[in-house]
């Protein structure tokens, strides 16, 4: 188990400095998409299939809207990416239960509920913004999954936090 174990922390360690890169690109590209959408809107609706006769003004204030909330989920998802990352650095040398690590935790559960959080607000402008005639499926709302993954990281952050002074308390009697 501990040789399965040191095998894939170098392989987290490089996947997560990949996902750090491709966050910010894509946070670059969203809004760059953003940028491209307000100074050629005419042209952006023709590319996403908005019927004529339709009026363009809440749909793109919609998108906008959208595609700005998802420019705010990159620094969220950089600070979640950047405390697995120094996580992973600290099994690595064999050392988890330490407060920066709990610390970490807390600090990863509250990115993801933010990100909750934005992903309803996404959805909710997602279904005002849809119609019939421009049906509109965003990948975002209310997710059960995703509520969970927040409790449980909040769970495991009081976990590292009790490890720590555990193991803070056996070294302090050795």
């Amino acid at each position: 188990m501990a040789r399965i174990l040191s095998a894939t922390l170098p392989i987290a360690y490089i996947v997560l400095r990949i996902l750090i890169v491709l966050n910010w690109l894509y946070g670059a590209a969203v809004l760059g998409l953003v940028i491209f959408a307000n100074t050629y809107p005419a042209w952006f609706m023709k590319a996403i299939d908005v019927p004529a006769g339709l009026d363009p003004k809440p749909i793109m204030t919609g998108l906008t809207a959208v595609a700005t909330l998802g420019v705010l989920a990159v620094p969220l998802n950089h600070l979640i990416l950047t405390r697995l990352l120094r996580m992973v650095e600290t099994v690595s040398r064999g050392n988890p239960f330490i407060r920066a690590n709990a610390f970490r935790l807390n600090a990863i559960a509250w990115a993801l509920l933010a990100l909750q959080l934005l992903s309803m607000v996404i959805g909710w402008i997602g279904k005002s913004i849809a119609s019939k005639q421009f049906p509109l499926h965003l990948d975002a709302g209310f997710s059960v999954n995703g509520w969970l993954a927040v409790v449980l990281i909040f769970v495991l952050a009081r976990v590292f936090a009790e490890g720590a002074l555990m193991r803070e308390d056996l070294e302090g009697t050795v």
